[in-house]
């Protein structure tokens, strides 16, 4: 399997992952105080994320032709609208351990930088895999299909973060506190250095997202083998995953049919994949982005239209909060009962 082949100098990953640095660091001085992420603030900060991942696309074009951009447009919006399921396993995730409005961006935060760490090993190791054995497309195919298969019948399948294996083996091997400190992940208690409930919380998106990384980085190499696109098209997707949340965490229910339509482009993603080693041979980037768009804009259309005049079962994190709860935030994260965590 061949993807696109142009030479990216090391200089220019080191440009990359420096101006993805930068972006992090950017947000997380802008978010420091720990302040309740109302939805206009999100709104704007998700316009930000946007711009840049589309902005790149536009170096891109400039930089080695319109081929090599849309491949990314095509695999940046696969991946964009893999992350809006992520949010909603999220919300379950944060109701499940009660976990403070306050804190929800930092942990997304830290969650990110996980995530993207997860893809960039994944992505190296995927494609690596891809261009050694061709039979590893009918297998990583195959994955997809089944996933988009489980995706569709399973909507309604119930997320259990205490059963995580990688959360039980956490609370195993680190002390634990059924409370939380405020925004701390570890904390001092007796004279003892212990883990604090946000920690526990923080695990389970990680944990949740490892999964959810296999799906998309495979998706994406469905589109293209060559790892510059890839990795970014996951990065810039990604670093606008915490305000997506918040900006979509209100209208979670609303979103009825989506996962029909992530389904499909999981399934569509696996067939392109198996048929690259077929004699059909690679289907033509516009097609897949056409696809790709078409479904999207279709699933959220459908979903938004059939659940007019519905409100969502979620309300934003900022509509939930008392109007001071800046000031108020460490005092209510500190008087947290512990009749939420989940090993008791």
């Amino acid at each position: 399997m061949t993807g696109l082949s142009f030479a990216v100098p090391l200089w220019v990953w080191a440009a990359v992952t420096l101006v993805i640095a930068v972006m992090l660091a950017v947000d997380l001085i802008a978010h420091r105080d720990n302040h309740v992420i109302g939805f206009r603030e999100a709104a704007v900060w998700s316009a930000v994320w946007i711009a840049i991942g589309l902005a790149f696309g536009l170096v891109l074009l400039l930089w080695q032709g319109g081929e090599a951009s849309s491949t990314y447009y095509a695999g940046y919006l696969i991946e964009k609208a893999l992350s809006i399921d992520n949010v909603f396993v999220f919300a379950l995730v944060f109701s499940f351990f009660a976990v403070p409005d306050a804190y929800q961006h930092k942990v997304l935060f830290w969650g990110v930088i996980g995530a993207l760490a997860f893809r960039l090993v994944f992505i190296f190791v995927g494609a690596e895999l891809l261009q050694l054995f061709f039979w590893t497309a009918y297998l990583f195919g195959a994955f997809l299909i089944w996933t988009g298969y489980k995706m569709a019948v399973s909507k309604d399948a119930e997320v259990h973060p205490e059963r995580n294996p990688v959360v039980r083996l956490v609370k195993k091997l680190v002390p634990t506190d059924p409370r939380y400190h405020g925004g701390r992940f570890f904390t001092t208690i007796s004279g003892r250095r212990v883990a604090t409930l946000l920690f526990v919380a923080l695990v389970a998106i990680e944990a949740t997202d490892l999964i959810f990384a296999v799906d998309s980085v495979a998706a994406v190499l469905a589109i293209t083998t060559n790892t510059f696109i890839v990795w970014t098209a996951n990065a810039f997707a990604v670093l606008g995953l915490r305000s997506l949340y918040f900006c979509l965490a209100g209208l979670l229910r609303r979103f009825t049919y989506l996962h029909y339509g992530l389904a499909v482009l999981l399934a569509f993603a696996g067939v392109k994949l198996i048929l690259s080693e077929t004699p059909v041979g690679k289907l033509p980037v516009p097609l897949t982005l056409g696809v790709i768009v078409v479904t999207i804009t279709v699933s959220i259309g459908w979903s938004l239209i059939a659940t007019r005049g519905r409100k969502g079962d979620t309300a934003p994190p900022a509509d939930r909060a008392p109007a001071d709860a800046d000031a108020d935030a460490d005092a209510d994260a500190e008087a947290a009962p512990a009749a939420r965590h989940p090993f008791d």
